[in-house]
C-alpha cells in the first residue's frame, strides 16, 4: 500500500517551474512588442480623423461656392450649415469645440482656371494635433504622422 502511494506520487504529471517561468518570459516579449504597435496604431487613426475633418470643410466650401459664389475667406459661419460636425476633431487652440476658428481661401489658378481652395485651422484628437496652414487637398490627403513636428508636439500640414 505505501509503495502503491509512493508510486502515485512520483508519477505526478504537470509543467516544472522552469517551463512556467519560459511562457511567462515569451508572452512578456510579445507584449512588449504588441503594446507599442497599437499605441501607434491608434495615433494614425487620430491623425487620419483630423486630416477628415480637414477634407471635410474644404467639401463644403466647395459646395458654399457652388450655392453662393466665391467668397473668401469662408469662415465657420458661412460653412457650418455644410458640415456634419457632431464629432468634429477642429477645435480652436484654446479647445473650443463649438466655435472652431478655420478658414477656407478660395482663389482661382490663374494657368488652367481651376478654383483652388486653401484650409487652414486647427485640429486635436488625445494628444495628436495638427496646425493646417494653406493646406489644399493635395497636401492634406499626402501628410503622414511622420510629418515635422513644431516645438509643441503640434504636427504641421502646409505652408
Amino acid at each position: 500500500m505505501l509503495n502503491k502511494k509512493r508510486k502515485l506520487l512520483k508519477n505526478q504529471k504537470g509543467f516544472t517551474l522552469i517551463e512556467l517561468l519560459a511562457v511567462i518570459v515569451i508572452l512578456a516579449i510579445i507584449a512588449a512588442i504588441a503594446i507599442p504597435a497599437i499605441g501607434n496604431v491608434i495615433k494614425n487613426s487620430r491623425f487620419n480623423a483630423i486630416k477628415s475633418d480637414a477634407i471635410q470643410v474644404i467639401s463644403a466650401a466647395k459646395l458654399y461656392v457652388s450655392d453662393n459664389g466665391v467668397k473668401s475667406p469662408l469662415s465657420y459661419n458661412d460653412l457650418k450649415s455644410y458640415i456634419d460636425d457632431q464629432d468634429s476633431k477642429l477645435v480652436t487652440p484654446d479647445k473650443d469645440k463649438d466655435n472652431p476658428q478655420f478658414s477656407v481661401s478660395v482663389s482661382t489658378n490663374n494657368s488652367d482656371g481651376k478654383t483652388v481652395y486653401k484650409f487652414t485651422g486647427y485640429g486635436e484628437d488625445g494628444d495628436v494635433k495638427i496646425r493646417f496652414n494653406d493646406a489644399d487637398l493635395k497636401t492634406i490627403n499626402a501628410a503622414k504622422r511622420s510629418a515635422t513636428k513644431s516645438e509643441n508636439d503640434v504636427y504641421i500640414i502646409g505652408n
